[in-house]
């Protein structure tokens, strides 16, 4: 499974065990394999939560930088 993620064995352990360091494209990666790919999907399509902090996201003014930024 690891040679079809493209990730070591020593990663799907981590990955085994819930470690919060494997990262989201691991996963997402590991479940393609596992051919579960298609409930991220149905996930995704249901999460209003998600949706709306994304449109919140979307709206806002974007930040300008403080005085204490470097100019180079």
């Amino acid at each position: 499974m690891s040679a079809r993620i493209g990730v070591s064995r020593k990663t799907i352990v981590k990955l085994e065990t819930g470690d919060a360091s494997i990262g989201l494209a691991v996963l997402l990666r590991a479940l393609d394999v596992l051919g579960l790919a298609d409930g991220v999907d149905q996930l995704a399509a249901q999460d209003e939560i998600g949706r709306r902090l994304d449109d919140i996201q979307r709206t806002r003014a974007p930040r300008r930088q403080g005085s204490r930024a470097r100019s180079r």
